[in-house]
């Protein structure tokens, strides 16, 4: 037999206000780290490929962080084989870790990389050799040195040089993901 409970929110007049149906006390669960009475919203793993979680405030997440091994447990051999395994199953946020894509080219440049190429005023899919080949000629044709006394060539040879740096330790970041 089922047994109902009524509530006070039945029929008229309304004995609560509107909106404070669940206005019971709110559950704050806290860090689990010994002394400390901060809100503890940051799970953490017991320990590797364990579902049970502790959970610290900020500060203890961080320092359990800092000393935290994903791989213990594992021969050298397993440890490869789920390294390649993240490393695969992760690899196509590769191209999006700028978080800047810009509106056009293939998404691998970020949109300053963009505002650079539009400063040499080349395409988004271009070599890094026609890149410098270009920086070159700008920077020679504007250089402070070629004309002196032109505040827009050494404007536009700053701009240019800014645009190469850009574009340079873009391509350093892309050689050493490789």
């Amino acid at each position: 037999m089922t047994r109902f409970s009524r509530s006070n929110d039945w029929g008229f007049p309304r004995w609560r206000g509107y909106g404070s149906e669940g206005s019971g006390a709110a559950k704050v669960r806290m860090c689990d780290r010994h002394g400390c009475d901060q809100p503890g919203d940051c799970p953490a793993p017991k320990s590797p490929n364990s579902p049970e979680r502790w959970y610290f405030c900020a500060e203890h997440a961080g320092e359990y962080n800092r000393g935290w091994n994903y791989f213990e447990g594992l021969d050298a051999e397993e440890a490869a084989a789920r390294e390649a395994d993240e490393r695969r199953d992760a690899s196509g946020f590769g191209t999006s870790q700028h978080y800047k894509w810009a509106g056009s080219g293939d998404g691998s440049r970020s949109r300053d990389e963009m505002r650079a190429l539009d400063v040499l005023d080349l395409e988004p899919d271009v070599e890094f050799e026609e890149v410098k080949a270009t920086w070159r000629r700008l920077a020679k044709a504007n250089h402070p040195d070629v004309k002196p006394g032109d505040k827009d060539a050494a404007e536009r040879f700053r701009a240019v040089q800014a645009a190469y740096d850009v574009l340079r330790q873009a391509e350093e970041r892309r050689a050493a993901a490789v």
